[in-house]
């Protein structure tokens, strides 16, 4: 996509646990992209952009990283935010209708980096636009997302991922001011996604940067730019060069899709399945079944759990009481449902024992 003005777009999504560098090297690139590059770049820090109180800073329920509702409600409609403010950029004047909420606000962010939609935003600009997202983005799914729309608008697209060990995280994450949850930190640690262009096409354009060696957080800055200079501008040109293009018909971009879609049930499957053990456990508790029965059963509705998963991710229809398939029924309800009855019958078991 060209802007109004000539200049063309890349989105380069920062990605990595918290306190591993991203947002130090996101400063970084905002300065030196300009300066050496002879790019304009802004970024978008979801933590300034997303309002604390969806972030959920405290410890989630269930033990869960903060993935409630109304936090993933805010990054899609950051994304939104994003794709009007493009739409803008390339078009001139703000697209029509009320401003959503949220607005101003990005603006606002945009506007302090020098970026304005409309043709009165500072004169012709016919140089590069790499926009960082700074943000976790430890699920693939999450990144996916952001493919999407570079694709919506033939943008560049590219992933920068920061591996840094999990304890040099912790040992940072203690030294900020409002630190996270380390609990947070571990589970993100443990289901964190890398890229793997290798698999997926559409993560061909992707990075991962060691900042093992960079400590404290702060030291990270120009000594991330120069050892990582060449790798990182490489990937940038080789996203501004190659934008993604639309192509609907395209076999192998559908089966990506489908291969997202798939992985994204099955982690609501998944949460669903661990709120069922949870009430089932208290109700449990509630019948006074004893403690070394109460091992037993978390042990045997995990283990159910994990069965009911890989059938969804085989794609296995859970059949109707009959013993047929129902091909209208979609097999995450199926399964879900399946796994409450049996959920149920476990319980029953060890109530009237």
């Amino acid at each position: 996509m060209e802007l109004a003005d000539g200049g063309r777009v890349v989105l380069c999504v920062l990605c990595g646990l918290p306190a591993a560098g991203k947002s130090t090297l996101a400063r970084a690139l905002r300065r030196q992209l300009p300066l050496r590059q002879g790019w304009d770049c802004a970024l978008l820090v979801y933590d300034d952009l997303i309002p604390e109180e969806a972030w959920g800073r405290g410890e989630p329920p269930h033990g869960e990283p903060p993935l409630d509702s109304a936090w993933k409600r805010r990054r899609r409609e950051l994304l939104r935010l994003l794709e009007r403010f493009l739409r803008a950029l390339r078009s001139g004047p703000a697209p029509p209708g009320p401003a959503p909420p949220g607005w101003s606000r990005f603006l606002s962010c945009c506007a302090e980096q020098g970026l304005r939609p409309g043709r009165d935003g500072g004169g012709p600009r016919v140089r590069p636009l790499c926009i960082v997202l700074d943000d976790n983005f430890y699920y693939r799914s999450m990144r996916y997302e952001v493919f999407q729309l570079a694709r919506e608008y033939s943008l560049g697209f590219c992933q920068l991922f920061l591996e840094c060990p999990l304890e040099l995280c912790l040992q940072r994450n203690r030294l900020r001011g409002s630190p996270v949850p380390e609990g947070t930190i571990c589970r993100m640690a443990q289901r964190v996604e890398l890229p793997e262009p290798e698999k997926n096409p559409w993560e061909q354009n992707s990075l991962i940067l060691s900042c093992s060696a960079c400590t404290p957080e702060e030291q990270c800055d120009a000594g991330l730019m120069e050892a990582f200079h060449v790798q990182i501008i490489n990937l940038l040109g080789a996203a501004l060069e190659n934008p993604v293009k639309q192509n609907r018909e395209n076999t192998e971009q559908k089966e990506a899709d489908r291969a997202i879609c798939a992985a994204s049930t099955v982690h609501q499957a998944d949460q669903t399945c661990r709120r069922i053990i949870s009430q089932t456990m208290k109700e449990a508790k509630d019948k006074n079944v004893l403690p070394s029965e109460l091992k037993s059963l978390a042990e045997e509705l995990n283990k159910l759990k994990a069965e009911f998963l890989e059938d969804l991710r085989q794609g296995s229809h859970v059949e109707n009481e009959s013993g047929q398939q129902n091909p209208t029924t979609d097999p995450a309800t199926s399964v879900l449902s399946s796994f409450q009855l049996e959920a149920t019958n476990v319980i029953n078991k060890y109530i009237l024992k």
